[in-house]
């Protein structure tokens, strides 16, 4: 596998990101993480997806340290400041998912609460479900766990096909595209930054085409079995949704409905935010987690 390393200046003056940078080697790859507040305290992990990378939790982060909760916010493979495999090929779903699993056992994460969207969820809720000892409660937002036999948004679908077949991939026009609110210049920079040319794009490109998508996919089994745990899984489980989010809009419903955990919850669908929830809301999200944490002792 070849990798590319983001160089550092990339990263320098990033508007509100002062976090000191962490790494792991997993399998020989550098994965990079945001670890904030007291190494004893109880755990908020920080699910980012694709194309974006941990940079969007910087408005959450402080918030969820300063009432005292330690705050972990890895960068997923191909991703911010963690390693970049050049092949398509080098990216599948399982590989993701055993690369956050890896992650979480050696920091020794235990009373966690994940945040998960986008495809953090399809990798944080695999990870949540196969290692249930370590996780305490889950907050979803704007995403899933599909096994290929759902039928997925006409909006997924077109964004699907335009990873697959664009000769521009803007990432920061892709992350204003699915916000309602309007970035400053240096926001969009910095999620290009670690992407200095097309060659370091390659996760974010065939992420959006490991999806399930049918029942021939290779993870179809596993989230299926993971399913199948979820719907007896009893501990507190959170859905915050927003509003104006055509890829995943009505998908927090079926979480309600069938996990146990979720009944009785104070489910929210976040107001003015688009896909990128953090971004459009991310104190409002860090408030919603702190008290979620608060009422589910």
């Amino acid at each position: 596998m070849k990798l590319l390393r983001t160089p550092n200046e990339r990263f320098d003056n990033l508007p509100d990101y002062p976090f000191k940078p962490n790494y792991l080697d997993i399998d020989g790859i550098r994965i990079h993480y945001v670890d904030e507040g007291q190494k004893n305290a109880e755990v908020v992990l920080l699910m980012h997806g694709e194309p974006s990378w941990s940079f969007l939790y910087r408005h959450m982060i402080p918030i969820l340290t300063q009432v005292g909760y330690r705050t972990v916010a890895p960068d997923l493979v191909g991703f911010g400041r963690s390693d970049k495999p050049t092949e398509k090929s080098d990216h599948t779903y399982h590989k993701h998912v055993e690369w956050i699993t890896k992650l979480v056992n050696l920091l020794d994460l235990k009373k966690i609460t994940l945040f998960c969207q986008d495809w953090g969820s399809l990798i944080g809720l695999r990870v949540a479900i196969e290692n249930e000892e370590r996780f305490e409660r889950i907050v979803l937002s704007n995403g899933g766990l599909p096994t290929g036999e759902q039928k997925l948004s006409k909006a997924f679908l077109e964004w699907q096909h335009f990873s697959r077949t664009t000769d521009k991939f803007y990432v920061g026009r892709i992350i204003q595209g699915a916000t309602v609110k309007k970035l400053s210049r240096k926001v969009i920079k910095a999620y290009e930054a670690p992407f200095p040319d097309d060659s370091f794009k390659a996760g974010a490109r065939i992420m959006p085409s490991l999806v399930p998508t049918t029942k021939n996919d290779p993870e179809h089994q596993a989230n299926k079995k993971a399913w199948e745990k979820y719907f007896k899984w009893d501990k507190p489980f959170l859905t915050a949704f927003s509003d104006s989010d055509p890829i995943t809009r009505g998908g927090d419903r079926y979480w309600q409905e069938n996990v146990p955990g979720a009944r009785g919850q104070n489910h929210t669908t976040i107001k003015d935010a688009g896909h990128f929830v953090q971004e459009d809301k991310g104190p409002e999200l860090a408030n919603l987690i702190v008290e979620f944490i608060k009422k589910n002792p």
